[in-house]
């Protein structure tokens, strides 16, 4: 209050004699500078007597703490999304690792299954190997079967010429009666 009456004091000071027209009194009421200065000096006192400078000055408190309270809330806006923001990064990395060391194992199976169809490539080729050698040497032993078969049933036909044409018939029938003790014996 005591600031307001200074300033009301120093406003009419302002409004001085000086102030006033020639051959005129400055606190007349024809004085339009004079009636002013009143106007003023009472709208002044009617804005300190309703204390509107007091709401003036509470309104702007109201928003300047609005203000600050907008501001804390975007820091902690930013703050969370600094956090957020940080986590998809760890997320990110986390997913690119996963996914290098799922190429990395991709890469080492598919490694791995390419030995392996190699080692059963030549396991294969080996055994197949094996079963031709089998057949060449079946084939082998059928053919010198065959030849030796043939080579008895040849000596058994030169045997029988020689035999009928040198042999008298007494002599082939003991021939024959010694053969088939022979075969019997080695039959049992």
């Amino acid at each position: 209050m005591r600031k307001q009456t200074l300033l009301v004091a120093g406003l009419l000071a302002l409004a001085s004699p000086a102030l006033a027209k020639p051959g005129q009194s400055f606190f007349d009421l024809n004085n339009t500078d004079f009636v002013v200065t009143i106007a003023f000096v009472l709208f002044i006192g009617v804005l300190i007597y309703f204390k509107v400078p007091k709401l003036i000055g509470k309104l702007l408190d109201d928003r300047a703490a609005g203000i600050r309270t907008e501001i804390d809330e975007a820091r902690a806006l930013q703050e969370e999304a600094k956090i957020v923001l940080a986590s998809y990064e760890r997320k990110r990395k986390e997913v690119a690792e996963h996914s290098k060391s799922i190429v990395a194992s991709a890469k080492a199976e598919a490694e791995a299954a390419a030995e392996q169809a190699k080692a059963d490539l030549q396991e294969v080729i080996a055994r197949r190997l094996a079963a031709a050698e089998d057949q060449i040497v079946s084939a082998q032993n059928a053919a010198v079967r065959e030849v030796k078969d043939k080579a008895v049933a040849v000596a058994i036909a030169a045997a029988s010429d020689v035999i009928t044409k040198g042999m008298a018939a007494k002599d082939a029938n003991a021939l024959i009666d010694a053969s088939i003790k022979d075969v019997g014996a080695k039959l049992h």
